[in-house]
């Protein structure tokens, strides 16, 4: 009896009741095979809808391009230009400076000898005469130098005296003396006087030298500076005062020496005090014979008129006049292409600069006279930074 396992019927494990004989068992399970892919319909519009949209991008595209070469981006701006015409007009050459209100004449007043300051009489402000007493120095060593040149003094008049009373009695005895004795005796009264002379000149000297001691004002004026106080040690290099005389003040100022040469005495300047708003007329009245070394600046002084009342040592603008002119022609200073050499300008050409060397006269002023080079009548242009000669360009609208 075979043993092994038992294979079921087939037709007892049909789910669908079909009773046909199983087909032969085989160890192998027969391949599946997939059924056909059912085939898509094919719509026949599709492909021309894909090329509706063509045309509208070329027209986007076209309409882009057209736009970028009206525009162009990539090329540069025509730039715009202030000018102005060329024309003659009456110019004032005017040179500005600061400057002080100064006294006149100032003097310092110093000490000739050393010590202490025992008195100040006068202060800052203070109007003093010639001569005046304004202060005193201790002068105890000199008092007592004084004092023992006349204790000498009268020593000498009293030999002198009785020198000069031996020669008289002498002379009285006549014939009864010896005339070498009255010789001896018109010796000692000579030798006498001139001690005297002598000792006098020690007094004068030493009153002379306790003077120094008590400071004096040299000028009528008015003291500017008070430098010392009592207590204070002074010698001859401390300014004690400054005095400034009884003239009118001026105004004080300096001239670089790029245009030393162009100041004149005669020439006139209108003056304005720090904090007004008001002018005043002046009249060069000093320049300096010989530029600073040391600052390169030549000084020079403004008489205002009619005389200013105004403290001494206030700012003021001071603009010289050195030149006019009736008819001349100008150029701001912008329009001078920066660094030519020789100076030059660019004026209008219907749409394009041009460059035009010209002659001016350089000085600080905003605008500057130009001698040769422009007409009247040409279109200057105003500002020629960043241009060049040949460049289109357009007049900026006002």
């Amino acid at each position: 009896m075979a043993t092994g396992k038992t294979v079921p019927d087939a037709a007892s494990h049909s789910a669908s009741g079909d009773l046909r004989p199983a087909p032969p068992s085989s160890d192998k399970v027969p391949a599946l095979r997939p059924l056909a892919a059912a085939a898509t319909p094919v719509n026949p519009t599709a492909g021309n809808r894909r090329w509706l949209w063509l045309p509208g991008v070329a027209v986007a595209v076209a309409v882009a391009v057209g736009g970028l070469f009206w525009w162009q981006p990539w090329a540069a701006a025509i730039p715009q230009v202030m000018v102005e015409t060329v024309a003659p007009a009456a110019l004032t050459r005017v040179l500005a400076v600061n400057g002080r209100i100064a006294a006149l004449h100032p003097v310092d007043v110093r000490a000739t000898v050393s010590g202490t300051v025992l008195e100040v009489l006068k202060g800052e402000g203070d109007s003093v005469t010639a001569g005046e007493v304004i202060a005193r120095i201790e002068a105890t060593s000199s008092l007592a130098a004084v004092r023992q040149a006349l204790a000498a003094l009268d020593a000498g008049s009293v030999a002198q005296a009785q020198s000069a009373a031996d020669v008289k009695r002498l002379q009285a005895l006549g014939g009864n003396i010896a005339r070498n004795t009255l010789e001896d005796a018109a010796r000692k009264l000579q030798s006498a006087d001139q001690e005297v002379g002598r000792l006098t000149a020690l007094v004068d000297q030493s009153r002379i030298q306790l003077d120094t001691y008590t400071i004096t004002a040299p000028i009528a004026g008015r003291l500017l500076i008070r430098g010392v106080e009592p207590g204070q040690t002074a010698d001859p290099t401390t300014v004690l005062f400054t005095l400034s005389d009884t003239a009118p003040p001026v105004v004080q100022t300096e001239v670089d020496e790029a245009y030393a040469a162009q100041i004149e005495v005669g020439q006139q300047a209108v003056l304005q005090l720090v904090g007004e708003t008001a002018t005043h007329a002046g009249t060069v009245s000093f320049v300096g014979p010989r530029v600073n070394p040391d600052t390169g600046a030549l000084e020079v002084k403004i008489t205002p008129d009619p005389a200013l009342t105004a403290p001494i040592g206030l700012t003021v603008t001071a603009n010289i006049v050195v030149d006019r002119q009736a008819a001349a022609l100008s150029a701001p200073r912008a329009a001078l292409i920066a660094g030519a050499e020789p100076p030059a300008v660019l004026v209008l050409d219907g749409t394009t600069a041009r460059k035009r060397d010209v002659t001016v006269i350089d000085w600080p002023a905003a605008r500057l006279i130009v001698t040769q080079g422009l007409a009247a009548g040409d279109i200057l242009i105003i500002d020629s930074n960043g241009l060049r000669d040949g460049q289109g360009v357009k007049v900026k609208a006002d």
